[in-house]
């Protein structure tokens, strides 16, 4: 039996008929992983209704390979617009209860439809499903997506959802829902699943997961080289939902409190990279952390350090870097 988790009460008895699934792939110059995607969608116990894939502007091979596939897959060619501008298209294409998004270089379970379908007749007022998943990098499994560092909230979802994104980004979203918020804000560059999920859930949204490791998520090698870029997108959500919307209390006190972290920690990065990259700002980003808010006595003295030898500094930070790519598996 599976173990569905989600607010309020999920019990055993279907109350609906299985929705259908649209699958949706963005794929940018995936010629060598996308036949892998589609097929893992093709492959399911619960067939899809479609497959829809959006070439975002590649240059490679990338539509050849999808056009192998035949009638069984939709391709949508498109000028390159970034990844959320990729989403968006494929999901307006879908005719599916739920569009079920998949990255062009990450692989779906068996039966990862036919879950994400069971919980949604279990529990039709869910607009956002997921799945637990192994999270690989070089190819070898790391860790689950959900485990004691990386929980699903299930008590208070709108207050948690300002604070940080507990759900693994391949998800099914109630494509009603996803039409009326506007799909992926196509104005950020990082955590654009965080920014719609934020919305749905703070408009009435409920989500739900399947606590099974039903998909595998493949880290990028390069993740460490773009660090400061991913938790800067971070930061955006974080304002814009500040801006947007009317928080008060507790929730402005915790999304206030999240932002501050993560500004701290964009800045640590913005060090990090500047020093690992042998850039002539280290020195310059190295001291912004030594005078920065928020920053720890131990960041401060760290960054210090390197600011007076930045070269050296460098050097050991770039020995340790593909040891510390773990840190952001989780993704936005």
């Amino acid at each position: 039996m599976r173990r569905f988790v989600a607010p309020g009460e999920v019990g055993a008895t279907a109350v609906a008929s299985p929705p259908s699934l649209s699958v949706a792939i963005a794929a940018h110059q995936a010629e060598a992983t996308v036949s892998q995607a589609i097929q893992s969608a093709l492959a399911q116990t619960r067939p899809p209704l479609e497959v829809i894939v959006c070439d975002d502007g590649s240059t490679d091979g990338t539509s050849a390979v999808v056009e192998r596939f035949g009638a069984p897959v939709k391709l949508i060619r498109k000028e390159n617009g970034g990844e959320a501008s990729a989403k968006n298209a494929a999901a307006r294409a879908a005719a599916g209860d739920f569009v079920v998004f998949l990255d062009a270089d990450d692989l779906f379970e068996p039966e990862r439809l036919e879950a994400l379908a069971e919980l949604s007749a279990i529990r039709p007022d869910l607009d956002i499903i997921t799945t637990d998943a192994v999270l690989e990098v070089a190819g070898q499994p790391v860790r689950r997506c959900y485990d004691e560092t990386f929980t699903f909230e299930i008590e208070n979802q709108p207050r948690e959802i300002l604070v940080r994104n507990f759900l693994f980004g391949l998800a099914a979203v109630r494509r009603t829902r996803l039409e009326q918020s506007g799909g992926f804000d196509e104005g950020l560059p990082y955590a654009t699943d965080w920014d719609l999920w934020l919305r749905l859930i703070r408009s009435g949204s409920q989500a739900g997961l399947v606590a099974e490791p039903l998909a595998r998520y493949r880290i990028s090698t390069g993740l460490s080289s773009h660090r400061a870029r991913l938790i800067q997108g971070r930061v955006q959500v974080i304002e814009r939902a500040l801006a947007r919307e009317r928080l008060a209390g507790a929730e402005r006190e915790a999304a206030e409190r999240a932002l501050a972290e993560q500004r701290r920690r964009a800045a640590l990065e913005r060090a990090r990279e500047a020093l690992v990259e042998g850039r002539p700002d280290a020195r310059r980003r190295s001291l912004e952390v030594v005078v920065g808010r928020n920053q720890t006595v131990g960041s401060r003295l760290k960054a210090l350090v390197s600011a007076a030898a930045p070269g050296p500094a460098g050097r050991r930070l770039g020995a340790r870097s593909r040891e510390t790519t773990a840190g952001l598996l989780v993704p936005d």
